[in-house]
């Protein structure tokens, strides 16, 4: 089994934390990859380390986000066997349209992976990616996320839904100047 805590990953389910950027982070998204590699097998086209973690010194909750691109969208529900073989719980798609959400952790207590499987080179698997290529290419729109980050830790410390949709319009506008949507 990885060790998530040596990664420093792990966060109270709903609530939001921020940890300093941890050079860790990719080999924990490394070794994840690969199990997920193995598990889906053929499924897979393409895995992307996406989310605040794959972004070099910013601050970040402690959860790796991870991009899986797939042939077809309607065949997310034939990953959820091999998933949950792997240790992940299937979240679903209302949380967001088009994306297959699974979550490993700690069973309604932390959560120390997020992964995403999405259609390959679809309007998600574009989006995610043209904002994570955005902050990673220009340090001052990364350290503008990152303080809006910090303050709405403060702020929605309780909430993690909360968080999630007050960052909204600040991720539009980047993925918007990247030219997608």
């Amino acid at each position: 089994m990885r060790d998530d805590e040596a990664f420093g990953l792990g966060l109270k389910n709903l609530t939001v934390s921020l940890s300093d950027a941890n050079a860790l982070w990719h080999e924990a998204y490394e070794e994840e990859a690969e199990a997920i590699r193995q598990a889906l097998g053929d499924t897979v086209i393409d895995i992307q380390h996406v989310g605040s973690t794959s972004i070099p010194a910013i601050k970040a909750k402690p959860i790796i986000d991870i991009m899986v691109g797939i042939r077809y969208f309607a065949d997310g529900p034939a990953c959820v066997g091999a998933m949950e073989s792997i240790g992940y719980d299937y979240a679903g798609t209302d949380l967001v349209p088009d994306d297959h959400i699974f979550g490993r952790g700690i069973k309604g207590e932390t959560r120390t992976h997020l992964v995403h499987v999405v259609e390959y080179r679809g309007e998600n698997w574009n989006r995610m990616l043209a904002f994570r290529d955005a902050l990673r290419a220009d340090p001052d729109i990364a350290r503008a996320y990152e303080q809006l980050k910090i303050d709405l830790a403060g702020t929605h410390a309780a909430s993690r839904a909360e968080y999630t949709r007050a960052k909204h319009d600040f991720i539009e506008k980047v993925v918007k100047d990247a030219g997608i949507g």
